[in-house]
């Protein structure tokens, strides 16, 4: 068993009216900081008081990335499903509370159905929006290249196309009759064509992005380098290690999402050999089908690599339940066979703070490290060079 530590948009886009505008990057800019009230809910069968509340707070940094002011957090543990993602009594304390706060944008934890989203829009305002479209509001701005940019647009379509009928509700409530019918049925078939027709486009040009993708990594394997990628939950520290392991300078921030697009870059092992290394974007609890979906472009990334560098915060309370969710993330991508490294990073975090330590649940082979100090880096390379050598059987000397 593996020891780790038990420490504990502008502007988030509303969907709006006319689906043909959804912004590739930097969506509607707002002129100030939204008042987000955030909601949760959670079957009592399928979790514990904790992990809503853990699920809560991540909600919590997500709108904070997105440019966002949390005012108010409210929880319901429910028997079953409703059609408004949490009771109805529950519904009327959100819109009392919205209106007592002066909240912008009710923000619930889960991707809300058409009908939930329907719902919830009438009776709370217009302004309602869930985890799937917070996640791509940010990954909208952190969007720098071109594939980037393709990928995150397709899931934004992809996720809009079964909502439109939402789009144009407010026809339904200028009271029927002549000049209501018609005009609200055709443009919602208009704008499903156009965003079915601008989807088929999206996915052709990440086919060419994904060739070109491919022809990289062709070259790549006939140089005879071993690649070792990082992957592992998002704000677990990658950027900054890949810095340390690379001196690549590539931007790195404390907040979720930091680094969408994939980074290569060489380095050389102790014994003068070189390996490449590789940056790609991080994994969160509830990442939305769509997203993963759409980001196989990227994601094949890690199909090549002879080793997954799997980093974790290890001052996180959470870590734990963070590792479940990366390494079920890579046995969708079938990425779970994969020789993997643990890497508990932020140690110097553990130290300063004192917390003691717990068990991760994890096979693979673990180092404990500070990206940051730069403390044990020199163990982790060593290792990373071990497991290489196996792999590569003698490839590297």
């Amino acid at each position: 068993m593996t020891r780790a530590s038990t420490a504990s948009t502008p502007g988030i886009s509303p969907l709006r009216r006319r689906p043909r505008t959804i912004s590739k990057r930097n969506s509607w800019p707002l002129a100030h900081t939204e008042r987000a009230l955030l909601v949760g809910a959670q079957l009592k069968s399928a979790g514990s008081p904790r992990s809503l509340k853990a699920s809560l707070s991540e909600l919590a940094q997500l709108t904070d990335t997105a440019g966002a002011e949390v005012v108010a957090s409210v929880s319901q543990r429910l028997d079953k499903r409703t059609p408004y993602y949490v009771g109805e009594g529950k519904l009327e304390e959100l819109r009392d509370l919205k209106r007592e706060l002066e909240a912008d944008v009710v923000i619930f934890d889960d991707e809300l159905s058409p009908t939930q989203q329907r719902n919830l829009e009438e009776k709370l305002g217009e302004k309602v929006i869930d985890r799937t479209a917070l996640i791509l509001d940010i990954f909208a701005r952190h969007a720098r290249t071109r594939e980037g940019q393709l990928q995150v647009e397709l899931a934004q379509h992809q996720y809009l196309l079964p909502r439109l009928a939402g789009q144009w509700s407010h026809l339904e409530r200028l009271g029927g009759g002549i000049g209501t019918r018609g005009p609200g049925e055709t443009q919602i078939e208009t704008d499903r064509r156009l965003i079915r027709g601008r989807i088929k486009r999206l996915n052709n040009q990440i086919e060419r992005v994904k060739r070109t993708r491919k022809l990289q990594r062709d070259r790549r394997q006939r140089s005879g380098l071993p690649v070792a990628s990082l992957v592992g939950y998002t704000n677990a520290g990658k950027s900054t290690l890949f810095n340390t392991l690379s001196h690549a300078g590539v931007p790195s921030e404390d907040r979720l999402f930091a680094t969408l697009d994939p980074i290569t870059r060489k380095i050389r092992l102790p014994h003068g050999d070189e390996i490449l290394i590789t940056d790609t974007v991080g994994f969160i609890n509830k990442l939305p089908p769509t997203v993963i979906s759409a980001f196989h472009a990227t994601l094949e990334f890690l199909q090549d690599a002879d080793l997954l560098l799997h980093v974790v915060d290890a001052s996180n309370p959470g870590s734990a339940g963070q590792v479940h969710v990366v390494e079920d993330t890579l046995r969708q991508l079938d990425l779970s066979d994969k020789p993997q490294l643990l890497v508990l990073n932020k140690m110097d975090l553990v130290s300063s703070n004192g917390v003691q330590t717990r068990e991760i649940p994890s096979p693979h082979p673990a180092v404990q490290v500070s990206a940051v100090t730069g403390w044990n880096i020199e163990a982790l390379v060593e290792q990373i060079q071990s497991v290489l050598v196996d792999r590569w059987a003698g490839r590297i000397v």
